[in-house]
């Protein structure tokens, strides 16, 4: 591992973070994707997407807070 305070280990440390942020970007995607498809699976009753097209707001409300809720699960296991 080089030295933190060179130029190759800051170089090093660079590529890590934007590493790491690209697999968060990736596993906050897929946790996302599934978390709404296992929700839309649960709810059969009702159709989101075309409340959520005709201003439901409260339908559009618990789709953020189950989309903010994974990225926190997401930000946690990451």
């Amino acid at each position: 591992m080089p030295d933190p305070n060179s130029l190759m280990g800051i170089l090093t440390q660079y590529a890590r973070a934007v590493g790491w942020s690209i697999t968060a970007a990736v596993g906050f995607a897929f946790g996302i994707g599934i978390a709404l498809k296992v929700f839309d699976m649960l709810s059969t009753e009702i159709d989101e997407w075309e409340e959520i097209k005709k201003g439901n707001m409260g339908v559009a409300l618990i789709f953020v807070s189950l989309i903010v809720m994974v990225g926190l699960l997401v930000h946690k296991v990451i």
